[in-house]
């Protein structure tokens, strides 16, 4: 089991909200709930499953390959530096 201070602990947690939620809204649609309700239910899904993306890849960015660029010296940091600005338009 992670440890409560890796950051994929609350990456996991964010998943799994997402995944209960997710689990509502097929309620919803069973129930005949109306679609613009649904949709916008369905829309905070996505982002949230987004938001998890996201904090997966800049993780990585943070840990694994900067330990590998660095050690590159400052060439291997100036393209973590040039990836770091490319990956917040993920």
């Amino acid at each position: 089991m992670p440890d409560d201070d890796h950051p994929h602990t609350a990456i996991a947690r964010r998943l799994k909200r997402a995944g209960g939620h997710l689990e509502t809204i097929v309620e919803m649609i069973e129930k005949g709930r109306p679609c613009a309700q649904i949709a916008q239910q369905l829309q905070a899904v996505e982002s949230a499953i987004e938001s998890a993306k996201k904090a997966l890849i800049h993780d990585h960015i943070g840990h694994s390959l900067e330990e590998t660029l660095k050690a590159s010296g400052p060439k291997g940091r100036a393209v973590l530096r040039d990836f770091r600005l490319v990956a917040k338009y993920l």
